[in-house]
This record gives structure tokens, C-alpha cells and sequence, in this order.
């Protein structure tokens, strides 16, 4: 256990439907206040997209890291000549690039979207800590080798003394067999927290789904996790924001 005045690190996954709400309005500045609220010193976003007409050829990761004055990273799961979507880390402490690579498998019939995960490096309170976010496919099979993937080649020398976290949306419930694989290696944080609870995520309408999560190595002693269901996230994404904090251990 760690001592009440030793550092910590907040961090969140939050899948940000490229800043369009429940209203159906686009805010990028909206979403920055969502992460305003849940104090937090980085999340993993999802759903970003960067010179795209859908979203006034705005980088959506650009000015949600400038509203919130923090350093991020952006990368595309899918190209289109400049149009660009795909995930980003923001965060308040320097990010440096590990790699970044495209998962395998090329979505269901009715959804043609690639897929990638990031790793960075992020200098924190608790020293380097290994970041990686990511975005699963809406496949049962594409999604298992997704997480193959990762177990084999990002996740492996996991029980480091470096902290890991893998966060993302994973499109995977608890118990599912792509959960179970990130297990192998790494722990689940609503499984290490009390009480345990599900942590629904999505939809916001209504909460039934448990598909965001936060998983950790051993150099990490989560201290909580909590689902941020302000009023303002409510309408601000289709998903919730998931948030941990953590001690070294």
C-alpha cells in the first residue's frame, strides 16, 4: 500500500464519437471539459478525427490538448488522402512516441474501420510510465487477434518494473475471450479495486455495456476506478470516460 501523501496518477479511457453528443452537436470544447472534470493527468481517447469535412477539417486531438493546455499525440487508424481518423493520448506531463502500429484483421461487413495501438512513454510523479491505447474491432475474431497481437508483442515482458497500462476501448465484455487473453499478462483494474463492480460504460443513454477498460502490471497498485457520469459527459460522447488512479507500488 502506498503512504496517503505519495504520488499518484490519474488517468482515463474515453471513446469521444469524433466530439459529436447525445444532441448531436459537435464540440471538441466540450469534451475538454469533460476531461477538465475528472482531474485526471492523461486519457486515452478513441474516435478522433483530423482533417476530416465531417468535422470541419478541424484536428480534433489539436484543440482538445489546446483547451486543456496539455501535450498529446495523435495517430490515424485510417488515411484518406489528408483526411485522417483514428486515437490520440493527451496529457499533462511529456508524452515520447514508443511505437505505434495497425492491428490485424479489417472490421465486420457492416463496419470496414482499421485498427492501431499507441505506446508512449509518459514522465509522471510515479517516474516513466508505459502507456498504450488502443481501439478494438467490432468482430469477435478480429478483436482475439488484436489481442494476440498485443500479448505477443507489446505485452509479454509486461511484469516489468516499469508501469504499464493498457486502456481503450476494447468493444469486449468482462469474461470475453479477448479480455481473458489481455489477462495473460496483465490484471484488470475493476478486479483489483472494491467494491467490485461492473463499470458500465456505454451507452450513456443507458449504461449496459462494460466495454471500456484499464488494465495494469504489477508495478502499479490501483487505488480506485470509477465511471465519470456527470451531466455534462452524459451528453458529451456516446460512451462514459472509465478513470483509475494509481500508486507505485
Amino acid at each position: 500500500m502506498s503512504a496517503p501523501d505519495s504520488p499518484k496518477l490519474r488517468v482515463a479511457t474515453y471513446n469521444v464519437h469524433a466530439c459529436y453528443g447525445m444532441d448531436r452537436q459537435r464540440s471538441e470544447a466540450r469534451v475538454a471539459e469533460v476531461i477538465a472534470e475528472l482531474r485526471v493527468d492523461l486519457v486515452g481517447l478513441q474516435e478522433l478525427d483530423l482533417s476530416r469535412p465531417r468535422s470541419g477539417g478541424v484536428d480534433q486531438a489539436g484543440l482538445i490538448a489546446e483547451k486543456l493546455g496539455w501535450h498529446r499525440y495523435f495517430h490515424p487508424a485510417m488515411q484518406t488522402g489528408a483526411e485522417h481518423y483514428g486515437n490520440a493520448i493527451v496529457s499533462r506531463y511529456p508524452l515520447t512516441l514508443r511505437q505505434a502500429c495497425a492491428l490485424p484483421g479489417a472490421g465486420t461487413f457492416y463496419c470496414r474501420e482499421s485498427r492501431v495501438a499507441i505506446s508512449m512513454d509518459v514522465e509522471t510523479p510515479l517516474g516513466t510510465v508505459h502507456i498504450i491505447n488502443t481501439h478494438f474491432g467490432l468482430g469477435r475474431s478480429e478483436r482475439l487477434l488484436q489481442a494476440q497481437l498485443l500479448n505477443e508483442e507489446w505485452l509479454a515482458g509486461g511484469a516489468t518494473e516499469t508501469p504499464l497500462i493498457l486502456l481503450g476501448d476494447f468493444n469486449s465484455l468482462p469474461g470475453s475471450r479477448t479480455h481473458r487473453a489481455l489477462g495473460q499478462h496483465l490484471r484488470d483494474v475493476r478486479k483489483l479495486v472494491a467494491p467490485v463492480r461492473a463499470f458500465r460504460t456505454f451507452p450513456t443513454s443507458f449504461p449496459a455495456f462494460a466495454v471500456d477498460h484499464i488494465f495494469v502490471n504489477n508495478a502499479l497498485h490501483p487505488l480506485g476506478l470509477d465511471v465519470h457520469r456527470s451531466p455534462l459527459a452524459r451528453v458529451a460522447s456516446d460512451h462514459y470516460p472509465l478513470m483509475a488512479e494509481f500508486a507505485r507500488v
